[in-house]
């Protein structure tokens, strides 16, 4: 490529990150076309707060369940915080996409899949509308749906756990 198209390419990332800033999105990504001469692709991300995976945290556990015994040491407590993350589950299923997630084909039917329920590989679990399209989303894998993490309606991003199915 010319300087000038480089140059060009600097003006249009930087715009990117304006966007990116300006509207508090996490993750951009563009592919740029120059016909015969080539492609640029781009992604522009930019790190979450620590504090942001807690909206995706269990609900608090009951008073008794939270009593740590005096020997317990700092790393054990940590070991355990990382256990109650639900993303890091095995049979954990992530957002493909940011969008609102929906787990029932319309308002006031019946959901794709409750707790308990066995699902096969590939049967629709739920929806996430992004960009005005509807998109349904499949279990990766044959199994029992073990916790649903997210309510219907709830906006989710990229990677953050929906269910998890074992």
């Amino acid at each position: 490529m010319s300087k000038r198209s480089h140059e060009d390419d600097v003006a249009f990332i930087k715009a990117l990150a304006e966007v990116l800033s300006d509207n508090d999105l996490t993750e951009l990504q563009v592919k740029r076309d120059y016909g015969d001469e080539g492609h640029l692709n781009v992604r522009v991300s930019r790190m979450q707060p620590a504090a942001a995976p807690v909206t995706y945290a269990a609900p608090p556990a009951p008073a008794a369940a939270l009593t740590v015994a005096p020997s317990a040491s700092a790393p054990a407590s940590a070991a355990a915080a990382e256990n109650d993350d639900p993303a890091a589950l095995p049979g954990a299923v992530t957002s493909p996409m940011v969008g609102t997630a929906y787990l029932s084909p319309e308002p006031g039917s019946a959901p794709f899949v409750r707790v308990g329920d066995a699902v096969t590989d590939g049967q629709t679990i739920l929806i996430i509308e992004a960009m005005k399209t509807m998109n349904q989303i499949p279990a990766p894998k044959a199994g029992t749906v073990k916790r649903i993490l997210i309510e219907d309606g709830a906006p989710v991003e990229f990677g953050a756990p929906l269910m998890v199915i074992e």
